[in-house]
């Protein structure tokens, strides 16, 4: 499969988590495509009944492309692990650099590199590695949607705006981190978060930019 056949696959699998059907025109802006583009690889993905396409509504995965997205997720976080472990990359920096290569990469190699890594269980911005064959990626709730009392390990997107990194940065909200909400105002009022042994207070804008796996 080519670059932007995976690319397409994987954005799919991502938008189809908020709706059963992705819009061509959503997916078009998330890969950064141009619409008639993003049509075309709909179209040959259809073709090869990895997706089923229904024009004006809207595009959904069958079994078989759904699997294959999943695979190349896991990929991408492999590859992401091994920029950022064994080559010094800083998490942010991984996202970019693991789609400009991980598509040539032999299954053998993928394979090396995971257990090289020891096996890893989350990509350097604090999401999930699925395991092989895995049917579904478990989701992760935003930040904001915890409650006081609950504890999680943050998990920041490589998609997230530069300048939300660096203010999360002073906040000491990494990936990896954990976190204590302490108290949340009403009226999609601010968090009240502890981390590191500090109090640290966050804005529901950004708190939704950030994912969570709660702690029991």
């Amino acid at each position: 499969m080519s670059r932007t056949d995976r690319e397409a696959l994987k954005a799919i699998y991502r938008l189809s988590q908020d709706s059963a059907e992705v819009h061509t025109g959503a997916l078009a802006e998330k890969l950064g495509l141009a619409p008639g583009t993003v049509t075309a690889t709909v179209k040959k993905l259809a073709d090869r009944e990895l997706v089923d396409h229904t024009p004006y509504k809207g595009v959904s995965l069958t079994v078989v492309g759904r699997q294959i997205a999943i695979s190349a997720i896991r990929r991408h976080r492999i590859v992401e692990r091994f920029l950022a472990d064994m080559l010094g990359y800083a998490w942010n920096e991984a996202d970019r650099l693991a789609t400009t290569f991980e598509h040539d990469l032999p299954q053998e190699v993928e394979d090396r590199i995971f257990l090289a890594l020891h096996r890893p269980e989350t990509c350097p911005h604090g999401f999930p590695i699925p395991a092989k064959e895995q049917a579904e990626i478990p989701a992760m709730p935003p930040l904001y949607a915890l409650e006081p009392g609950d504890s999680a390990v943050v998990a920041v997107p490589g998609s997230t705006d530069p300048e939300i990194i660096e203010f999360l940065d002073t906040l000491g909200l990494r990936p990896g981190v954990t976190v204590e909400v302490q108290e949340k105002h009403p009226f999609d009022g601010p968090l009240v978060l502890r981390v590191d042994g500090k109090e640290r207070t966050l804005g529901s804008t950004v708190a939704n930019q950030v994912f969570v796996r709660k702690i029991a």
